[in-house]
């Protein structure tokens, strides 16, 4: 690079530098040439000549600017979305710069400097160059994911509350390539650097284990989507409610008793949860055990227990509520009444009213429930 970019300047290479010159290096030569050619016949000063150059490549710099504006703006009328409106406003300030800096490299090759002087303008003029378009591409970056998260649709895993995470992730990846670049442009050795950042992430990572622990399993649990906000969820520890937030380290649920409860990532992330909004639609299937006494008329309790599920508003119609005989237990006959509810949040609702109907509807019909009891017979001696 210390070779060739003097030379596709127009700089005088050195006798050791001539082999290393291309067809292309000989064009911009000629390019340059003529240049200095056209400017002499201006002035026959070389810093008028500089002035000039200078100057030409500002106005070139406006009219490209403006012409690319002017199309910008007649492609992005036609669309929907406000992205390219907003990248063809941020393409501005690079485009100037980058053709302003062009100038400054054409005109010391004009001005023919020594050959370390060339070296350095050259690359600090390359560095501006590429921090201007270093700066661009995380602004860009932003935009995109900014309105990527507004687009739930075609975008799943790019939502409101990631938009932070995947955000600075492209920002550090951008700036990661950009020093990369700028580091071997002005020739540093970066074994250094990299054997420093080695020691650093183990560091880092023995230090903040959990924490890495919480934050990777935040990023499979978005990433995944078990659940969303809104659905109620079962863990296998018995916690259950409905999910108020799910975040990078945490993940929060409100339960029935209206506490907020905090559950680290890490534990949803190797536990089993039970999602009961799932499923093709969001209603629930509820299950009321009853039991009554041997001797009882099954038909007339599926009656009774058919009817109190009709009366119920909050069991569903569709689908149909059924009765179930599971079993012929120690105490008596073990049946089950199974309703649908609308929302998982009415469960606890539910229960009760046909808990409460079932044991009136039982006592008026004179079906008996059973219960636990022991009989004790006393021998006379």
């Amino acid at each position: 690079m210390n070779v060739v970019l003097p030379t596709l300047l127009g700089a005088r290479p050195q006798d050791s530098e001539i082999a290393t010159s291309t067809p292309q290096d000989g064009y911009m030569d000629g390019s340059v040439v003529w240049a200095r050619n056209l400017l002499e016949g201006i002035h026959p000063n070389v810093w008028v000549q500089a002035a000039v150059s200078i100057a030409v490549f500002l106005v070139l710099a406006k009219v490209f600017d403006a012409v690319l504006s002017f199309g910008f703006k007649r492609f992005t009328t036609k669309t929907k979305t406000l992205l390219d409106d907003h990248l063809s406003e941020l393409l501005h300030k690079p485009l100037i710069q980058s053709f302003a800096l062009f100038g400054v490299l054409v005109t010391t090759a004009l001005l023919e400097p020594p050959g370390s002087a060339t070296s350095w303008v050259t690359r600090l003029a390359t560095s501006l160059i590429m921090t201007s378009w270093i700066v661009f591409f995380m602004r860009a970056s932003r935009s995109f994911l900014r309105a990527a998260s507004k687009e739930d649709a075609r975008f799943q895993i790019i939502e409101p509350r990631t938009f932070p995470l995947f955000s600075n992730l492209a920002t550090v990846v951008i700036l990661a390539i950009g020093a990369w670049c700028l580091i071997n442009l002005w020739g540093a050795d970066m074994t250094g650097w990299l054997a420093s950042a080695g020691v650093v992430g183990i560091a880092v990572g023995f230090a903040a284990q959990d924490t890495l622990s919480n934050l990777f399993a935040g990023v499979f649990v978005i990433a995944d989507a078990p659940f969303v906000v809104g659905d109620y969820i079962v863990l296998d520890t018995g916690d259950r409610g409905c999910v108020v937030h799910i975040g990078l380290r945490s993940t929060r649920l409100m339960t029935r008793d209206d506490v907020e409860i905090t559950i680290p990532n890490s534990v949803i992330g190797s536990g089993r949860i039970t999602n009961q909004s799932s499923g093709s639609a969001k209603s629930m299937r509820v299950k009321v055990p009853v039991q009554v006494a041997y001797g009882s008329d099954v038909d007339d309790l599926r009656a009774i227990l058919m009817g109190i599920a009709a009366d119920e508003p909050l069991a569903l119609s569709d689908p149909e509520p059924r009765v179930r005989f599971r079993k012929l237990s120690d105490s008596g006959l073990d049946f089950d009444l199974m309703v649908w509810i609308a929302d998982p949040s009415l469960r606890g609702r539910a229960v009760d009213a046909l808990n409460t109907a079932i044991y009136k509807r039982l006592a008026e019909a004179g079906i008996e429930i059973p219960y636990p009891k022991m009989d004790l017979y006393m021998r006379k001696e």
